[in-house]
């Protein structure tokens, strides 16, 4: 089959065009035909390394798409034909936190293009229980833009985030995946939202998706429209995935007991906390590491009836994978790039 994969990390350049074996579905396996597979920054991030050893070559993409192409002896409830997605979150099913619905805390937990092969090729193998079936309210292209971004940002805002009706939010970055989804997510449960946004492109998406208040942060200080939008109070979440850069301001925002949650360090890792700040304010700041499978089904249900949409911004063949990550590298997305597998 064809791949784009690499056999060692670094830079862009380690992405190569491969021939690789079509994988064997064993008995409780289902071979799927890949159609879409969205691109993420952890696709940059495991194409740079990560601290940890990955199958090579190797394989990215974990928003996986497409028909099913074959299916283990065991298989049932699935169909050759069918629509179907693979799921990001992938627990062993057998330990107890897998029992509790806790499977981000599964010592085997799997997220398919980090830990194991993913979706940048023509055939993506998946046990029967991470498969999917997708109707045809969106293309496979557009529900291929869903499922990692909607439940970090379901899990996010509903688990870590305890989010109400009248919450104020502020949502981190809004032209990007779990920005979009995040807005959309935060309206939905009756808050309003308050976002940041660069480009006139990226407002424009903010404010499409129901953003209250858009703050282009290259020409003001976020943190004080916050004050001034909130009257001074803060906001009652804030949705992190940038890091480094916006972290002091960011907390800065909270009000008394509020909560910032973070799932990702795309401007860097290493940040500082002013515990005086952290104890008096008595705020909380929450990791947020994907989402649990109950939480991935519940926000594909509502998109599937279309109260929560897909954002797709542009679409690559596979061929042209190298330079997909490049676009994503220099931030040019409003909302999700999808490659696409002919």
């Amino acid at each position: 089959m064809k791949a784009v994969a690499f056999a060692r990390t670094g830079g862009i350049d380690v992405l190569e065009q491969l021939e690789l074996p079509v994988p064997e579905p064993g008995p409780d396996d289902v071979l799927v035909r890949v159609r879409a597979c969205g691109l993420n920054h952890l696709d940059l991030w495991v194409r740079q390394g990560l601290p940890f050893q990955i199958p090579m070559p190797h394989i990215g993409g974990c928003e996986i798409v497409g028909e099913v192409a074959q299916i283990g002896s065991a298989v049932k409830n699935i169909s050759v034909g069918q629509r179907v997605m693979i799921a990001p979150n992938q627990g062993c099913g057998r330990c107890a936190e897998c029992f509790r619905g806790n499977d981000p805390a599964c010592s085997e937990f799997c997220i398919p293009g980090e830990h194991s092969q993913g979706g940048f090729c023509e055939y993506a193998l998946a046990k029967s229980r991470h498969i999917i079936p997708l109707s045809d309210s969106w293309s496979l292209v557009e529900w291929a833009a869903v499922p990692l971004t909607f439940v970090t940002a379901w899990s996010m805002l509903h688990r870590h985030g305890r989010i109400q009706p009248g919450d104020d939010v502020l949502v981190q970055g809004a032209a990007s995946g779990v920005g979009s989804a995040a807005i959309q997510i935060a309206k939905l449960a009756g808050s309003r939202v308050l976002t940041t946004a660069s480009t006139a492109a990226k407002q424009k998406l903010a404010r499409n998706l129901g953003a209250d208040v858009v703050i282009d942060y290259t020409q003001q200080n976020f943190a004080e429209v916050v004050k001034q939008e909130t009257r001074s109070r803060g906001v009652d979440i804030v949705v992190e995935h940038v890091g480094q850069a916006v972290w002091k301001d960011s907390l800065k925002c909270l009000a008394h007991g509020g909560r910032l949650v973070t799932c990702g360090a795309t401007t860097g890792p290493k940040v500082e906390i002013d515990l005086r700040f952290f104890f008096i304010r008595e705020i909380e700041v929450v990791g947020a590491f994907m989402g649990r499978r109950s939480e991935l089904d519940q926000a594909l249900k509502l998109v599937d009836r279309k109260l929560l949409r897909p954002v797709v911004d542009r679409t690559f063949p596979l061929a042209q994978l190298r330079d997909a990550h490049q676009y994503l590298e220099e931030r040019k997305q409003v909302g999700k790039v999808v490659i696409e597998v002919p």
